[in-house]
This record gives C-alpha cells, structure tokens and sequence, in this order.
C-alpha cells in the first residue's frame, strides 16, 4: 500500500523519521516523496543515501517522486536537464522506478505552454529511461480545461511520446474535472496509466476528504490494472482533513484495506 507523502507534508517538514514511522505502522510500505532539493541533494532534509537508510530501516521503500520541474518550464534546456541530472541522481540512491512531473503553477497553463511542456516532457523522458529510470506526467484537473476546444491533458496525450512518458492518474481529478471516465481514458491508451493516485471528493464541496466519506465509489469506478499498465499505486489527500493530516492517513489506510486493496 502506497503513499503520497504530500498527505502529511507538514508533518514530514517537522518530523519525518516519527513521520514515517507512524505511517508505516498503519500499513504503509511504499511511498512517493514530494519536496526534493536538487541543488544539495536532499529529501526532507536529508542526503539520499540517508533518506534510503531511513527507508530501508522501516522495511519500505520509495517507488516515485513529485519533482519540482514546473520552474523550469520556461527555463533553457541545459539548465533543464542540470536539473533533471540531479533527480536521476537522487531518484537512483532511493532505487525508485519513476520520476515524476508533477505540476504547473496557475500562469502557465495556457495552450502554447502545454505545447512546450509535452516537448520538454519528451527530451526529460528520453534522458531519464536513458538512464535506467521511467518517467510520469501527473494530472491534476486544470489539463481538462477548455480552451476554445482544446485542452491540456490532450495535448499531453498527442504530443508526448507513450515510449518516453508514461502517465500517473489521479483519479479524484479525472472525476472531478474530465468529461471521461478514467476506464475511458485508459481504453484510449492502454498501458500507459503505469500509476494511480486514490483519493476521495466532498459530496458537497467536491474538495478532498477521507475515503468512503466522499462522492467516488472507487468499487464500481476503478479501471482494470492490467489495461492500465498498473505498477504503483499511492493513497493521498492534500487538504480538508477531517481532524489532522495523519488522522486521515490512518482513516484513508483502514478503508482501503476493507474495502478496496482485494480489487486492485
């Protein structure tokens, strides 16, 4: 059972070896960092050689990480690729299997920047499965914008190559904001959807909230693993908790083992 540890990021910045070991404890093994410093080479504040004696301590590991290349979107190749270079580094250490694009900030997201982006997804993909590694582009629900009858997410789909970048679903956002199901879009390119992110919707305010608490009946929507290409999949909820961060990743824990890790 996997987890974005976004989930408790504030909780990870105060504290991340309590941190983790309370979500090993609720039955965490796998997780995907968020927050890396190229620059110093670090994970919550740690070299990656120790983060991976952290890891390998609690008996887990550390499958995917959100790196922060939204930055250089507009930045020149070369320095693009210094970056990327460092998460090579950094995602070896931790003997991760993906590197993962995570996001771009609100002024970006315009057409011609989508366009640049899947060019740049490309030369990052090249780079990183060149180096041993796999790489993801995550969605959130800004690529289903419409934009005079276009949008993101296919832009993405077209424009990247499926052998380069794969895809990590967050299906709370698919349900939120595509006008497809995620079976529907993984019909469209089977194999390529190599990650999930599971999270729960508000039944009214369509924020995030705890599993089973929520809108999305993950038992009737959950697309088939073997079409998607499944090899990771990570629990998360970035906000809205209930009572605390770490409450809701136990909640979120419990429930998925009652009721849904049978069907995946």
């Amino acid at each position: 059972m996997g987890l974005q540890l976004f989930s408790v990021n504030e909780d990870m910045t105060k504290d991340p070896i309590g941190t983790l070991k309370a979500v090993t404890a609720m039955g965490y093994e796998n997780f995907e960092t968020f927050g890396f410093d190229g620059t110093k080479g670090t994970f919550y504040g740690y070299k990656s050689s120790e983060f991976k004696h952290i890891l390998e301590d609690l008996q887990s590991t550390a499958s995917s990480g959100h790196f922060g290349f939204s930055s250089y979107l507009e930045k020149s190749d070369d320095e693009l690729m210094r970056f990327v270079d460092q998460c090579i580094e950094g995602a070896r250490v931790l003997d991760m299997k993906y590197i993962t694009w995570p996001w771009i900030a609100p002024e970006q997201r315009t057409i011609n920047n989508y366009k640049l982006m899947s060019g740049k997804l490309n030369r990052i993909g090249e780079r990183v499965n060149a180096a041993g590694l796999g790489f993801a582009y995550h969605n959130h629900g800004f690529e289903f914008q419409d934009h005079g009858g276009e949008n993101g997410f296919d832009i993405i789909l077209k424009e990247t190559d499926p052998a380069l970048v794969k895809l990590q679903m967050d299906i709370y956002w698919v349900m939120h904001s595509s006008k497809r199901s995620p079976r529907e879009l993984i019909k469209e390119q089977p194999g390529r959807y190599v990650m999930w992110h599971i999270k729960d919707m508000d039944k009214i305010t369509k924020d995030y909230t705890e599993l089973g608490k929520g809108s999305i009946d993950y038992a009737k929507i959950l697309p088939d693993y073997a079409e998607s290409g499944l090899e990771f999949y990570f629990l998360e909820q970035g906000g809205n908790y209930t009572h605390s961060p770490m409450k809701s990743a136990a909640d979120n824990a419990d429930y998925f083992v009652k009721h849904l890790q049978k069907i995946i």
